[in-house]
């Protein structure tokens, strides 16, 4: 997993690359809780470039996203492939998440107060 960051209208966006599981997982968490802690307002985690995401994976976003909401912090993913989607789906985070298909929707969405 390769995760590379990059900032546009005052949203900082993971891009993130490769599978995300168990061995990665921990790394992942670790980029995390650093922007958790450093009270990011508004993240964006592009998911284009990822094409499986485990438990541990998802554990890992849940962590992030009950700290951002400490400071009411903004999450948003987006460009899921449809077999991380149904990862999302099957534990009905859909619900919990904002998701959207284009990191253009979500940058629009996070920039709305």
């Amino acid at each position: 997993m390769e995760i590379s960051e990059k900032s546009e209208r005052d949203v900082v966006i993971l891009v993130i690359k490769g599978e995300i599981d168990l061995h990665v997982s921990p790394s992942l968490r670790t980029t995390l809780k650093a922007k958790a802690q450093a009270k990011t307002p508004r993240l964006l985690l592009d998911f284009a470039g990822v094409g499986y995401i485990d438990s541990s994976g998802l554990a890992t976003l849940i962590e992030y996203y009950q700290s951002a909401r400490a400071y009411q912090g903004k999450l948003a993913l987006c460009a899921l492939s449809s077999s991380v989607r149904s990862s999302f789906d099957l534990v009905r985070l859909t619900e919990v998440f904002s998701i959207f298909p284009t990191e253009a929707e979500a940058l629009l969405a996070l920039a709305t107060p």
